[in-house]
């Protein structure tokens, strides 16, 4: 049977069953767990250390109301992150490699800052869809424009992720399928190709980090305009 490049973004399956809920399950029991007592291990201090200097600039630019999303997109960013290093491991799956998933996370988060926004300060919450000083020519115009630019915001998030990840395996791919149809003609390019590749894992390294690391913030800008 012949295989795409875009099989390995298929969903794996063990009789029949598909394996994609371990997938994103997996990455919350590999997280460590602080004990209840005062001194922890170096592991369990780096993580605390990142928590905090992360919350403490995600919601650096949000008022009072916003920081009860704390937890959640703090929680959100691990997930993300611990998701799109180990789709990297070999013999692994990335279910941030798949739009429903990816879909799944934006539009009721987006959603939800829609709706606070639209419950605490509708009149600003509606503003956003009509500059002020606009021409009353343009003002139909201007409101269905900015409409679709609101409900476009969660499809760009999840084809953002989606995209970022599914074009860096693509690379490692073809990269690593070249080294293989090289390394029995020109062992010299093989070691051209083998660089290229470890080079461009460690740029999808950053890729994964990065963008988790965006669409947290994304979503942390439209609640700073609904809160």
């Amino acid at each position: 049977m012949t295989l795409s490049l875009f099989d390995q973004f298929m969903s794996p399956e063990c009789l029949g069953i598909p394996l994609i809920a371990l997938a994103i399950l997996l990455p919350w029991l590999l997280l460590p767990t602080p004990p209840s007592r005062w001194l922890s291990n170096r592991l369990l201090t780096l993580q605390g250390w990142f928590i905090n200097r992360f919350t403490r600039q995600l919601l650096m630019p949000l008022n009072q109301g916003g920081h009860k999303w704390a937890m959640i997109l703090t929680s959100l960013m691990l997930f993300l992150i611990s998701m799109n290093m180990l789709g990297l491991l070999p013999y692994t799956f990335t279910p941030t490699t798949q739009l429903s998933v990816n879909l799944g996370l934006a539009v009721p988060l987006w959603l939800a800052t829609v709706l606070i926004g639209l419950r605490n300060q509708p009149t600003i919450a509606l503003g956003h869809l009509l500059p002020e000083g606009t021409p009353t020519l343009l003002i139909p115009v201007l409101i269905i424009i900015k409409t679709s630019g609101l409900f476009i915001r969660p499809l760009a998030l999840g084809v953002r992720l989606t995209a970022s990840l599914t074009a860096g395996h693509l690379l490692i791919q073809l990269v690593s399928s070249a080294t293989f149809a090289l390394i029995t003609l020109t062992p010299a390019l093989t070691m051209l190709t083998d660089i290229l590749s470890l080079l461009l894992t460690m740029l999808e390294i950053m890729v994964a980090m990065i963008q988790a690391y965006v669409f947290i913030l994304l979503l942390s800008l439209y609640l700073e305009e609904n809160v």
